[in-house]
């Protein structure tokens, strides 16, 4: 629907007239009572009432706010510059903020709970836990993020949804799972983009989706960014363990390719220097207690041999 800006008179002249209209109301009253004539009660009776009803036309309208007005259901117009104004009594207002607000996901609402005798046993609360979702890999996880939005048409949000407040967090929270759900929590040896090792990517297709989802409703996503992201807990442990077991195996990977490197430069070394002379048999032995010295986790003891090199 088109958001049409209303156009209201000044409340101060209202007001000025409210004033002058009780003036006559008391005029008439004072006239009536000095004259005695009962006849202007049928006047005064209906102009006080038509005076305080009178009351309901003023609007105020704050700093980033906007009032969209209807009468009797047709959409009149929206209200959005700031100050005190007059329309007509009858005139609907819905008040809508366009400040910019946040939430994050995964906000849920605790009911309260009473006994028999109406007793509060547990009072209503709101608590916030991540979302637990699958990822790409089925792998169940815990992820929340952090939603910047504002209301950018008032009358889109109040006629295309019931609550849009409720529907920007319900959204938000689908649009995450649905993102989740094409990602690797972790992919370190793929080229594959990853929840945890492609941030800003994840976070500007959030906002794409947030925003396709939520514009329905008037409402523009500022800023969209993963706020907590871990393993569920049941799998936690186990998928610790399977980190550290890949940090081993790459870090041995590392220390064997590094040693046989330093032991291929030790050969050739003694080789262009003419230090010594190794037959194929001492040559594997001298590699084997270079390997086992370098790749090993204890400081190696040293033995000195006292004869001849065979010994």
């Amino acid at each position: 629907m088109e958001d049409r800006e209303l156009k209201l008179n000044s409340g101060w002249l209202a007001l000025f007239g409210m004033l002058v209209w009780l003036g006559a109301v008391i005029a008439l009253i004072t006239y009536s009572a000095q004259w005695h004539e009962p006849r202007l009660v049928w006047a005064i009776v209906p102009l006080s009432l038509l005076w305080l009803f009178a009351w309901a036309g003023f609007i105020v309208n704050g700093p980033n706010q906007a009032r969209v007005v209807q009468l009797f259901g047709k959409y009149v117009g929206t209200v959005r510059r700031t100050g005190f104004f007059y329309g007509n009594p009858l005139y609907w207002r819905t008040r809508v903020s366009l400040r910019v607000r946040t939430f994050e996901t995964g906000m849920n609402k605790t009911e309260e709970k009473k006994d028999a005798a109406g007793t509060v046993l547990v009072p209503a609360s709101t608590h916030r836990e991540p979302i637990k979702v699958n990822d790409k890999d089925g792998t169940p996880i815990e992820i929340s993020a952090v939603v910047l939005w504002k209301v950018v048409n008032p009358t889109e949000a109040v006629f295309q949804v019931d609550d849009y407040e409720e529907f920007v967090k319900l959204q938000a929270d689908a649009a995450l799972r649905s993102l989740t759900s094409r990602y690797s929590y972790d992919a370190p040896d793929s080229d594959a983009h990853s929840l945890r090792g492609h941030i800003e990517e994840v976070a500007t297709q959030l906002k794409h989706e947030l925003h396709t989802r939520m514009q329905l409703a008037g409402v523009e996503v500022l800023e969209a960014r993963i706020s907590y992201l871990a393993y569920a807990r049941e799998i936690a442990a186990a998928m610790l363990q399977r980190q550290q077991a890949g940090a081993i195996v790459a870090a041995r990977s590392q220390i064997v390719a590094g040693a046989v490197g330093m032991v291929e430069s030790a050969l050739d070394l003694l080789k262009e220097r003419n230090v010594v002379e190794l037959d194929p048999e001492r040559r594997a032995a001298m590699v084997s207690n270079l390997l086992v010295v370098l790749c090993g986790h204890a400081v190696p003891q040293p033995v000195l041999n006292t004869g001849t090199l065979y010994n």
